[in-house]
């Protein structure tokens, strides 16, 4: 799951009701059955810009995340106090491999580097 997502930098009030949220969310998702991590990337260019990067085990992951009591609540106050602007991805991976795990890169690739 890509979702990115932004804020009004000027309302530092906002952004630091949505980390104690945020905060209170995570600590939700160690226990749902199919998560894998989160990892959470701020922009450069733009404040209060930011990705964050979910990883589940499938959709079912991610359908009972998403009709999570706490989640659905925390997405009401994304839609209405947090976010200026927001944008999900559910995405599906069709190659991971990496510099220790070459098994999935493609047959050129391999061919040309290993």
């Amino acid at each position: 799951m890509i979702f990115e997502y932004q804020f009004d930098p000027a309302d530092e009030a906002v952004y630091q009701e949505y980390l104690r949220e945020s905060a209170r969310l995570r600590e939700l998702l160690p226990g749902l059955d199919g998560f894998h991590g989160i990892e959470r990337f701020a922009s450069e260019r733009e404040p209060r810009r930011y990705l964050a990067i979910a990883y589940f085990t499938d959709e079912a992951a991610v359908a009972a995340w998403r009709n999570t009591p706490d989640h659905r609540r925390a997405q009401a106050l994304g839609r209405s106090r947090f976010f200026t602007g927001y944008r999900l991805r559910i995405a599906e991976v069709v190659r991971d491999y990496g510099s220790d795990d070459r098994e999935g890169a493609p047959a050129d690739s391999r061919r040309a580097h290993d």
